[in-house]
């Protein structure tokens, strides 16, 4: 067996979804697994470097974890400058991100990293374009289309169940508290449009790579949005106004007359199965997917309600759906969407396998995102022009 190690500085691994998902749930499960297996015998050895503001914080998750406390680093540009650094992840705050990314491209590496890949359009497109120019391989985090519930329903878009897709209806989100007399379960700076906070921002460019791959292209997008909490308290307990939206409403017209409606909130009590679902509606059949679960409704099953308002209704709407079963395309079980696309990318950079989450996918969450906002700012639907380098 050929052990090939592959040193990536990861950048933002201090946050909630940089330790969590990325490095404890991704890079150090590939490692618990054994390493990546390539084929012929050899495996991937993901070896992180943990880059950062607080070396007292590296320091001690590289302790916590059993990892290298040299491999640990406030100096972006020297970590970049070290030949044996092959891949910069980037999982810092938005406002950061954008010219860490130019750095790693300009040293040669290869980019990971979690979107919105920057804060505007423009400099979305122009790391895509110096990637391109400069030859480096290139992936951002899209999660979502790895959990089991949309594997599911990607299986049924596949093998033809809804006949033509007519609708997709969204719903999204959680209370997040205030941070007064419970602490918030999301840092202050995301309801802070100075430093790249908002709902919008963050939401809508994974609803617009869930819509484009599996339903099709966004061609329109119309959106209401909110700040419902005005004021909310910070990680040291201190009063702050919330500048960014914390609830968005969307409507997105897709190619082939599909229409998707999709609200995104921070202010709402969750009443369904997950915190996301999806109901997709077609002229064959219905489905209903979460994090996890898909449930569905064929054409052949689909009861005839009456609408009655004097009688009660004497049956469960949703017993009458039936649960789409865990039978995963490779056997096994599912595994953490973060982690799946993590070893799809790792095998493109060492064995130049087929990968297209790139950073030009990533630029049209960004100009998804900001036409939104330009949507409910101007009271108006846009067109969504398609993107090219």
């Amino acid at each position: 067996m050929t052990r090939r190690v592959v040193r990536i500085a990861m950048n933002g691994v201090t946050g909630r979804m940089g330790y969590r998902q990325h490095l404890v749930r991704s890079i150090l499960a590939i490692r618990e697994q054994g390493g990546l297996e390539l084929g012929d015998g050899d495996v991937l050895w993901p070896e992180p470097v943990l880059v950062g503001r607080r070396e007292h914080a590296l320091r001690a998750l590289a302790e916590r974890h059993g990892l290298d406390p040299d491999a640990v680093s406030c100096d972006l540009d020297a970590v970049l400058a070290d030949e044996s650094v092959e891949i910069y992840f980037d999982a810092q705050v938005t406002s950061a991100r954008e010219a860490a990314i130019r750095k790693a491209i300009a040293a040669g590496k290869h980019v990971y990293t979690e979107k919105p890949t920057a804060t505007g359009l423009d400099g979305a497109l122009e790391l895509a374009r110096l990637a391109r120019t400069a030859g480096v391989k290139h992936g951002v985090v899209q999660d979502k289309l790895f959990l089991p519930g949309l594997l599911k329903l990607k299986r049924l878009i596949d093998g033809g169940f809804f006949g033509r897709v007519l609708s997709v209806r969204g719903e999204f989100g959680y209370w997040v508290f205030e941070g007064d007399w419970q602490p918030a379960q999301r840092p202050s700076w995301n309801y802070r449009a100075e430093d790249g906070g908002g709902i919008v921002v963050d939401m809508f460019p994974h609803w617009e790579y869930v819509l484009h791959e599996l339903f099709g292209p966004v061609r329109t997008v119309q959106a209401v949005t909110a700040t419902h909490v005005p004021q909310r308290w910070d990680e040291m307990g201190k009063p702050y106004q919330a500048t960014a939206d914390d609830a968005a409403y969307g409507i997105f017209q897709l190619d082939g007359g599909i229409v998707a409606q999709i609200n995104s909130s921070w202010t709402v009590r969750v009443n369904r199965d997950e915190l996301v679902e999806f109901q997709v509606d077609g002229t064959e059949g219905s489905a209903a997917a979460g994090l996890r679960t898909c449930r569905v409704q064929h054409r052949s099953a689909t009861p005839k309600p009456v609408w009655n308002p004097d009688l009660p209704v004497t049956e469960s709407f949703r017993d009458q759906w039936q649960e789409v079963p865990d039978n995963h395309p490779e056997g096994g079980e599912f595994d953490n969407g973060f982690k799946a696309q993590w070893e799809l990318f790792l095998r493109h950079v060492v064995l130049d396998e087929p990968y297209t989450w790139d950073l030009l996918a990533g630029a049209r969450g960004v100009q998804l995102a900001e036409l939104g906002l330009a949507s409910a700012a101007e009271g108006r639907r846009l067109d969504v022009p398609e993107l090219s380098l």
